[in-house]
């Protein structure tokens, strides 16, 4: 599957610049609740890397063999390649990674899966891409489960460059699981303080955010079975 690049995801580069901002916090988490402790020796995907930091993070946590990180937005991407340092990362601006058959071995995507047009077409290629055995951690809170969804949707869609698709938490388990993937779940669950804004409007009363982070925000842990 590929799509069109963009200059970003959001039509805001201060709210591009934020989200590298603020998403440390979700990272960490991420990486926490890995099962797989020793990359040395694994190839990395991060779909819709944004501007780099997740695999920036996770090499300081857990250094990898070598990583790839792939976005639609060219000056995210721009960003990411000019952070990368002498992490052994490629960055592309791209979600076709249909010549990578079999080449990863762990992939992660944060809040990305919503905004997909075509999901079954996406859980096709990331467990193509994956080797027998590989893992792919996807996050997503923004689904129909999601009790402020269809005030956040409208909001989401003012600042995104594309489409906002309309997803339940049953419609990404379904397309992976109709892709072959063995699927497992889990809340997110931050285990640590969780900043809490006056201004933030998508969560405008502090039980939201608390439920938000405890209970709607979903990790998904998918396998590709060993052939």
């Amino acid at each position: 599957m590929n799509v069109v690049p963009i200059k970003t995801w959001s039509v805001s580069e201060e709210e591009e610049d934020g989200m590298d901002r603020e998403h440390p916090i979700l990272w960490r988490r991420m990486i926490e609740l890995m099962t797989e402790h020793d990359l040395s020796e694994k190839a990395v995907l991060d779909f819709g890397c944004n501007q780099g930091g997740f695999l920036r993070m996770l090499y300081n946590a857990r250094p990898y063999r070598a990583a790839l990180g792939v976005d639609i937005a060219e000056d995210s991407v721009a960003k990411a390649q000019a952070r990368r340092g002498e992490l052994p990362v490629e960055y592309r601006v791209t979600t076709d990674i249909s010549d990578l058959r079999d080449h990863f071995d762990i992939a992660f995507s944060h809040e990305v899966i919503y905004l997909l047009p075509d999901l079954a077409a996406h859980a096709r290629d990331m467990f193509n891409v994956l080797r027998p055995g590989g893992v792919y951690y996807a996050t997503s809170g923004c689904h129909r489960e999601n009790p402020r969804w269809q005030t956040w949707r409208p909001m989401i869609q003012e600042v995104s460059s594309i489409p906002v698709p309309d997803y339940s938490v049953n419609d990404y388990a379904d397309a992976f699981r109709e892709a072959g993937f063995t699927v497992t779940a889990r809340p997110f669950r931050i285990e640590e303080f969780v900043p809490i804004d006056p201004a933030d409007e998508y969560h405008p009363t502090v039980a939201d955010k608390l439920d938000y982070y405890s209970r709607v925000k979903t990790l998904f842990r998918l396998v590709v079975p060993t052939r």
